[in-house]
């Protein structure tokens, strides 16, 4: 299977994208690459990852986006590969507007599943697509920024990126 590769150089750091033939599948800071690789290839098994020069305009859109241009996720067609429990905290993910979180139990409740917090949690945190499926916008039920696969600088610095409102406290 050839998928097509970008990097991307951020403020936050550089950002690793794959494409297949018509979807965004994957998203990872350079730095968490391995953890990439490893999703890649329990969903294709063998891959190679082909070079490409924004593949399917979203290397444009995530620099866009990286610009204050935040609408431009919403049109990035993703096609991220889950459980079906997964997929369901992924598409709800998508929901959360630019500007607001919500709380694992939040969402858990937004799901029709009030009981299910860490079973949210741990759907979130196997994100492949981070950024455009924004975990980075479901916090702890005190605000605080708990579990974020590229670090939680990263997750404070994306939410005021966003200009999120409220008190948001980092863990020592």
């Amino acid at each position: 299977m050839d998928l097509m590769f970008d990097k991307v150089e951020t403020e936050v750091g550089a950002v690793s994208l794959v494409c297949n033939e018509t979807h965004l599948i994957a998203l990872e800071f350079e730095d968490f690459r391995a953890r990439m690789e490893a999703h890649l290839k329990a969903r294709y098994g063998e891959y190679r990852l082909r070079p490409s020069l924004d593949p399917r305009g979203v290397s444009s859109q995530l620099k866009d986006y990286f610009a204050g241009e935040f609408g431009v996720l919403e049109e990035i067609a993703v096609d991220p590969f889950g459980t079906d429990f997964q997929q369901i905290v992924w598409r709800a993910l998508r929901d959360i507007p630019v500007g607001e979180t919500v709380s694992y139990g939040q969402l858990a409740a937004r799901l029709g599943k009030p009981t299910a917090s860490r079973a949210v949690g741990l759907a979130n945190s196997k994100n492949p697509i981070g950024i455009v499926i924004p975990c980075h916008r479901v916090i702890g039920a005190n605000g605080a920024l708990t579990g974020y696969a590229g670090g939680l600088e990263r997750k404070r610095w994306l939410l005021g990126h966003e200009q999120v409102s409220g008190q948001l406290s980092l863990p020592c």
